[in-house]
């Protein structure tokens, strides 16, 4: 069982900044305005061999339950119950403030194990809130920053003997158990599970979907995310803008091991003036770029404006496989026009993916979620399909003979010649002609939607990409 550790604080203490220290990488949004972290973000933390499960979460605030404040407060104590050790930052240059005096309080009440890191305290900056922090009743305080990376030496020892301790505690005798072959040579068991383990770990790893859900604010994603997982791990509420980090959770569909990635909504750049907005966006497109999958989550009520296309467009320019799902579709009166203006809308606009999956559904209510992932499903074995070549090259014959190339510069005839699949995810191909550079976009995007169509594969980007080089298997071209 990995061990967990969840960091915990009032806002602006500096606990995303720990996070990404200890995951090695810049995950979790990071600005000087307090109360960037809304909800718990997870990650895979290491320090000097040490290797932990960790979890960032929201500033603990005295807020009423039912306020965004309250809801990030519910979100830190479910990582705290999934916790094995809390680390409580404050701020050491700031020293001990009430509401810091108000969250020792709780935690002493929680009965946890807690290690107490006063942040900010390079140099001597911090040793007076060092002081002070012994006051909170949590033991002794470490001084540590975590923008420098300083106190780490003392934080992994504070880490270790938590561990230590927490093995202690869960520690099962193993069942003396011996098996006799046909040799009635006893079989260690102990020692044949952890090589099965060992052989296990190999692919520990593969075959993990990354799924992105993205679309504009308000359009319900964070909604969609808890529906799916069927918990409340997002914080969700009638305020646009609530989600800002990128938030990637692993999740079992059936046999299939997914990464969830909910999202910030993103606006149509020209609106976005604020710099917390515009870090959360690049995170969002961050999340975008390395999904293998997008649901572009659509508010049915206003399906498809100017900023969806942009989002689908810059999805398939990418290369991620799309399905497009309409949210909210419990409050739309005449569905049969609005799926049809939904679906007019798709096949004029993004001619580069005909044929995205439409999924009609409501995050809120639950009707018509469980449509979404066989479409996802579907759509991310099309993304890896790969196509014979001799299949190719029949369909390619079929094609030119049906519908010859237009004659290139200076009255040449096109050929084309040869066709491979170079490459999956997305499918991408190579057509080798004498004259590559003459061959029209229209006629290029004639071979695209041929190829899509006698092959089924909607809702993937595929590409084309023409070379000059004579057919290998035609002696002298």
């Amino acid at each position: 069982m990995t061990f967990t550790i969840a960091i915990v604080g009032r806002p602006n203490v500096g606990k995303s900044t720990l996070f990404n220290r200890l995951v090695g990488k810049r995950l979790a949004l990071v600005d000087d305005q307090p109360g960037v972290t809304r909800d718990r973000r997870e990650g895979a933390g290491r320090i000097a061999g040490l290797d932990f499960r960790l979890f960032d979460t929201a500033g603990l605030e005295d807020a009423d339950a039912a306020s965004m404040e309250g809801r990030m407060q519910r979100q830190t104590e479910t990582a705290l119950d999934d916790a094995d050790l809390a680390l409580m930052l404050i701020d050491g240059r700031a020293g001990v403030t009430p509401l810091d005096s108000h969250f020792a309080g709780w935690l002493r009440r929680r009965n946890g194990p807690v290690l107490l890191l006063a942040n900010k305290c390079e140099g001597s900056a911090g040793d007076s809130g060092l002081a002070e922090a012994w006051s909170l009743g949590l033991g002794e305080p470490l001084a540590i920053s975590a923008a420098h990376g300083e106190g780490l030496v003392a934080l992994h020892d504070g880490i270790l003997a938590a561990m230590e301790e927490h093995a202690a505690k869960n520690y099962v005798p193993p069942a003396s158990v011996e098996v006799a072959d046909e040799d009635d040579t006893p079989i260690d068991m102990a020692a044949l599970v952890e090589a099965e383990d060992e052989g296990d770990d190999d692919d520990a790893h593969d075959g993990i979907l990354q799924l992105a859900i993205l679309g504009r604010p308000n359009a319900g994603k964070s909604t969609l995310v808890n529906r799916l997982l069927g918990e409340e791990r997002q914080i969700t509420g009638p305020e646009p803008g609530l989600t800002r980090d990128a938030i990637g959770i692993a999740w079992q569909w059936g046999e299939q091991t997914i990464r969830l990635i909910d999202t910030a909504g993103l606006r149509r750049q020209a609106r976005v003036t604020e710099k917390l907005e515009k870090l959360a966006a690049d995170d969002a497109v961050r999340a975008m770029e390395y999904a293998q999958v997008v649901v572009l989550l659509l508010d049915a009520r206003a399906p498809l404006e100017r900023q969806d296309l942009n989002i689908a467009r810059r999805t398939l320019e990418e290369g991620r496989a799309l399905v497009v799902a309409a949210n909210k579709w419990d409050l739309i009166a005449d569905r049969n026009a609005s799926m049809g203006q939904l679906r007019d809308r798709l096949e004029t606009s993004l001619t580069q993916a005909r044929g995205v999956p439409v999924v009609t559904l409501s995050a809120l209510t639950g009707r018509g979620v469980e449509k979404l992932m066989p479409k996802v499903t579907e759509v991310y074995q099309h993304w890896q399909q790969r196509i014979s070549t001799a299949a190719l090259n029949r369909w390619l014959k079929d094609m030119t003979e049906s519908h010859p190339p237009p004659l290139g510069q200076h009255g040449r005839r096109i050929r084309l010649r040869y066709m491979t699949q170079v490459k999956t995810r997305p499918p991408t191909f190579v057509i080798f002609s004498n004259l590559p550079d003459d061959l029209p976009d229209a006629y290029a995007r004639y071979l695209q939607n041929g190829l899509r169509e006698h092959f089924d594969l909607p809702g993937v980007p595929l590409r084309i990409l023409l070379r000059k080089q004579d057919n290998p298997y035609v002696k002298g071209g």
